[in-house]
C-alpha cells in the first residue's frame, strides 16, 4: 500500500514539474528574445530565472541550455535562481551549446566566455569582477574562460581572470583562482590539481 501511494505521489510530482518547466520555459524564452538576449533553440527553464541585460552588452546563449533555477527541480538543492547579468555596455556572456545551470550565478562586467556541453553544479558562481569597481582595493574586472566538456561541481566559484581548460572537472566547493589545465581532476580552496583524466 505503501508503495503503491509512494509512485502514485512520484507520478503527481512529475507532472506536476512538467507543466512548471512548460511554463518557465515559454516565459523564460519570451523575456530574453524581449530583452534581447540571443538565445539557442531548445533551450528549457525549470523555474524562472533572472536575466539582467545592460544597454549596449551581449548575452548570447547557444542551442539546448538548461537553466534549473526551482529549489528541487535539481534535488541536491538549489539555494536560489540562476541569475545572469551584464554590467556595463561592454562587458559579454557567450554560453556554447547543450549547456546546464543549477541555480547558478554569472556575472560579467569585462567578458565571459562558456564553452560546449559545460555544466555547473547547484550554487555555483562564475563571474569576472570583484563587484565594487568604485572601492579602491578592487582589481579591474578581468575574462574568464571555460572551455568544453567542463564540469563544475556543487558550489564552485570561479573568479575573475581565470581560463579552465577543456574536459576538466572542479571539485564541490572550489574556489578557482588561478588557471586550470585541460584534462584534469581539481579541487580546493585555493583550486589545484589533484591528477589527470585518462584519456579516453
Amino acid at each position: 500500500m505503501l508503495n503503491l501511494c509512494n509512485k502514485i505521489l512520484n507520478k503527481v510530482r512529475n507532472i506536476l514539474l512538467s507543466v512548471q518547466e512548460f511554463y518557465s520555459t515559454v516565459y523564460g524564452r519570451l523575456y530574453c528574445f524581449l530583452c534581447g538576449i540571443q538565445m539557442g533553440s531548445g533551450s528549457r527553464f525549470y523555474g524562472i530565472a533572472t536575466f539582467v541585460r545592460s544597454s549596449g552588452s551581449v548575452i548570447q546563449i547557444g542551442k539546448k541550455a538548461r537553466f534549473r533555477s526551482g529549489p528541487t527541480t535539481n534535488l541536491i538543492g538549489i539555494n536560489h535562481a540562476c541569475i545572469i547579468s551584464t554590467h556595463g555596455k561592454n562587458s559579454e556572456i557567450i554560453i556554447g551549446d547543450n549547456c546546464g545551470f543549477s541555480g547558478t550565478v554569472i556575472g560579467s562586467f569585462n567578458k565571459i566566455v562558456i564553452g560546449n556541453n559545460v555544466n555547473c553544479g547547484a550554487n555555483t558562481l562564475i563571474t569576472d569582477s570583484d563587484w565594487h569597481l568604485n572601492d579602491p582595493r578592487s582589481g579591474k574586472p578581468k575574462p574568464v574562460t571555460i572551455g568544453n566538456n567542463v564540469w563544475l561541481g556543487y558550489g564552485v566559484i570561479v573568479m575573475k581572470g581565470v581560463s579552465i581548460g577543456d574536459n576538466t572537472i572542479i571539485g564541490a566547493g572550489s574556489v578557482v583562482t588561478k588557471n586550470i589545465p585541460a584534462n584534469v581532476v581539481a579541487a580546493g580552496n585555493p583550486c589545484k590539481v589533484i591528477k589527470p583524466l585518462n584519456e579516453q
